[in-house]
């Protein structure tokens, strides 16, 4: 917060995020930041992880995570994992 690039990066990649992620067919569930350990959390719901990673490939997007460690984790429903079971 105290670096004036990675401000004016991070405010412009929030301020296109929903442009960005209807383009791709993308909900934003929720997105929360824990400001002491410099974590952003967010859950998508998204078509595809293809949608999410061509998402991420957005120059925005790359421009706020050349300075954040990211990390993806597709999760289903319950449901959705016991068809997979069967």
């Amino acid at each position: 917060m105290h670096n004036e690039k990675v401000r004016k990066i991070s405010i412009d990649a929030a301020n296109k995020m929903d442009k960005l992620v209807k383009k791709y067919g993308i909900k934003v569930v929720g997105s929360w930041t824990s400001m002491p350990d410099h974590t952003n959390i967010s859950v998508y719901d998204a078509p595809s992880m293809e949608a999410l990673l061509k998402c991420s490939m957005e120059p925005e997007i790359m421009a706020w995570m050349s300075y954040n460690m990211t990390e993806t984790k597709p999760i289903m429903t319950l449901e959705e994992t016991m068809k997979l079971m069967k």
